[in-house]
């Protein structure tokens, strides 16, 4: 597969009355045609920042300082806001994490389905709308003409996030971005739009980026993982090698967190003591070492890269870490026998 969406040192930042918040610190990735990528992390970290910063969708308050983003080559950092106009939605679509807060609510459903339609695809406006019919039916809303005079409010919450998917992909874009599209669903939803995302990404052959807090999503759908704290990428892999043999602190303790079919009734769920950095005062050190059961002397005054990881499985896993915790956990493990043998 050929790389579809470059993103080189990206960094986002927000002013505010004490200085500057660091979003996003250096990210870098690449995008295959086809392939979904998620990216996890705890709220904060700076997952959602990274994605509005490849559409430029930020508040006057932020500004890109670095980085290029390139699409099939073109760097979206550096053209006008009339081609970003054209990339938005026709290249690049977004599923947001409120639909209530994406759709108009004093303006019907069809009329917004055929806006896009109308203005990146150059159709009539019965055209459109026909179209859009037909899109709603696609993403499992039925009598789709006759919705299409319905207001948002006339929606559930599942059906709405329906309809923006049905949205974000109506000019066939390149690339699907979706922002938690499934947090304010319950778990039965939930699952029924993570596999529409999936039949139309298999359909169509969108490439996927998936954000997310929740890993057990992740397993579902993605083919890499991008593991994000305090702005950075702190590790990275296809989706079997991480959940498989995770490298960095940070990504152990996350799955620690996930709840397991086959646990014992009544234990606990493991927790990451402590909280996120401030980002307005970001460390020049490592990050995550305050909260990190494995810090050694190091992690208190450099910050660590992204590299391979040593003796890993596959070529395409990388983390940021001073500490092999492979090596910490065989240790602590034996020092447990001992100790009780």
């Amino acid at each position: 597969m050929s790389v579809l969406l470059d993103v080189q040192e990206l960094q986002t930042r927000f002013r505010v009355r004490k200085g500057h918040v660091y979003a996003v610190n250096g990210v870098s990735f690449q995008l295959e045609e086809g392939e979904t990528l998620a990216v996890v992390g705890e709220s904060g970290c700076g997952k959602s920042v990274t994605m509005l910063s490849l559409v430029r969708l930020l508040p006057p308050a932020a500004s890109i300082e670095n980085g290029q983003v390139l699409l099939r080559g073109e760097d979206l950092l550096q053209i006008d806001q009339r081609q970003l106009r054209d990339v938005r939605g026709g290249q690049i679509g977004m599923i947001f994490q409120d639909p209530m807060t994406s759709l108009n609510p004093f303006i019907n459903i069809g009329t917004q389905m055929a806006e896009p339609l109308i203005y990146h695809r150059g159709m009539s406006k019965k055209d459109a709308l026909d179209r859009s019919a037909e899109l709603l039916e696609m993403v499992g809303i039925p009598d789709g003409k006759a919705r299409l005079r319905e207001y948002p409010h006339q929606f559930s919450g599942g059906m709405r996030q329906r309809v923006m998917i049905a949205m974000s992909m109506s000019c066939e874009p390149a690339v699907l971005i979706a922002d938690e599209p499934t947090t304010a669903l319950d778990v039965t939803i939930q699952a029924q739009i993570v596999e529409l995302v999936k039949e139309l990404r298999d359909r169509s052959g969108v490439a996927v980026i998936w954000i997310t807090h929740d890993l057990s999503v992740v397993a579902g759908i993605a083919d890499r993982v991008i593991v994000m704290y305090a702005g950075y990428i702190v590790e990275e892999a296809p989706v079997d090698a991480l959940f498989e043999d995770p490298r960095h602190p940070y990504t152990v303790g996350l799955m620690g967190a996930l709840p397991s079919l086959g646990g014992e009734t009544g234990t606990r769920l493991t927790t990451i003591g402590g909280s996120p950095p401030d980002l307005v005062d970001l460390p020049d050190f490592c990050p995550f070492h305050p909260r990190c059961p494995y810090a050694i002397d190091r992690c208190r005054t450099e910050n660590p890269m992204l590299e391979p990881v040593a003796e890993a499985s596959d070529r395409g896993h990388n983390a940021a870490c001073w500490v092999d915790i492979r090596d910490v956990k065989v240790q602590t493990e034996t020092d447990t026998a001992i100790a009780g043998g």
